[in-house]
């Protein structure tokens, strides 16, 4: 595809962590082209590096191709979606002003991808783990016409810290989840810091964070809900019980996890299922699909974060310690990047599928 036929895109919160995330994953990207970025007022009208200075978070440089955007301010819709084909949303604001901002986008006929929680529980917004649940966005038709729009809609990715777990879960689906106990140690950069900024976090664990635990218990309910007269109702069960942990970690978000099934399965079905585990991106052949999604390692000391995050290019889930317990079933130890499937990646790789299936398109 040359650069003529890709999609155009702008990030909205380009100068955050996931903006820059966005921003770097894009680089390259063989269908979409970012062409614009727009941030709060007091970044627009400054050239995307200035606006950033010190602040850009990543390992990776600066990509060149944004160097020289001058940064929009987001609130200034039409000027922002006049160049673009559709968005990517990770702005930093209010629960009630992303709400508004990003149906604002959606009404101005734009398609928004997003990265934040604000509309995750609106019942006709899909929020979407392209391998685990693609025939959600059939509901995209039924918010269309609450929004009065032609193409503009939303969809969301879910929280960074169910993606560590709620594949390998759902790769075992036949055998009836009933129970789980997961606990999640997680890294920094999900709260949008690194240890420069957040010099506390040096030597030192934490035992809250603010609202995870019930988007760790309830978000894969959603996920795993049927869409039903146009909004997508969550499924009863499993039961999830969560504690979230914040931990010295830069990238990375590991999840202890016992479960009980209704047909406990043998360890050998449980590997089988997880290694031959794929999805719609998988089968599609999406740029950004990992091959394979989760991967077992047999050593007792994997998956380790500095070795494993960046399975897949950060796209990939990886999975270790498969025991059984002595009073759940089983228990394991999963690790998904926080800010590459977790984030960014998450939302690049739901566009794919909604591109794929002609839900965004070329203006």
């Amino acid at each position: 595809m040359d650069r003529k036929e890709k999609l155009r895109v702008g990030v909205l919160g380009a100068t955050g962590m996931v903006g820059q995330r966005f921003i770097s994953l894009l680089e390259n990207h063989p269908w979409y082209d970012v062409v614009t970025v727009a941030a709060s007022p007091r970044s627009a009208g400054k050239a995307y590096e200035d606006a950033v200075g010190e602040r850009w978070k990543l390992d990776t440089p600066m990509p060149e191709g944004v160097k020289k955007l001058v940064v929009k301010d987001l609130h200034n819709i039409d000027e922002v979606v006049a160049d673009v084909d559709f968005v990517f949303s990770a702005v930093d604001m209010t629960k009630d002003e992303i709400r508004a901002i990003e149906e604002a986008y959606a009404k101005a006929e734009v398609p928004v991808v997003s990265n934040n929680s604000a509309h995750r529980w609106t019942p006709d917004v899909p929020m979407i783990i392209p391998e685990l649940n693609p025939e959600h966005a059939e509901v995209i038709d039924s918010q269309k016409k609450r929004l009065g729009t032609k193409r503009g809609f939303i969809a969301v990715k879910p929280n960074c810290s169910i993606q560590s777990y709620t594949p390998a879960f759902h790769a075992l689906r036949e055998f009836g989840i009933k129970t789980a106990v997961v606990t999640t140690y997680q890294a920094i950069s999900g709260a949008g810091k690194t240890f420069k900024d957040w010099p506390e976090m040096i030597d030192n664990v934490i035992p809250y964070i603010g609202g995870e635990e019930e988007k760790s218990e309830q978000e894969p309910l959603k996920i795993w809900g049927k869409v039903e007269d146009g909004v997508i109702k969550k499924a009863e069960g499993p039961v999830i019980t969560s504690q979230c942990i914040r931990v010295p970690v830069s990238n990375g978000h590991t999840a202890a996890v016992f479960v009980t099934f209704d047909k406990k399965p043998s360890k050998e079905e449980i590997l089988d299922r997880w290694a031959k585990f794929e999805g719609e991106p998988q089968k599609l052949g999406l740029p950004s699909a990992p091959k394979p999604f989760l991967k077992y390692f047999e050593e007792d000391n994997r998956p380790q974060v500095k070795l494993d995050r960046d399975y897949e290019n950060g796209m990939g889930v990886t999975l270790g310690r498969l025991r059984e317990d002595t009073v759940f079933d089983y228990k394991f130890v999963g690790l998904s990047h926080n800010t590459v499937r977790g984030a960014a990646g998450g939302a690049i790789l739901c566009a794919e599928l909604l591109t794929a299936k002609g839900y965004i398109t070329k203006k």
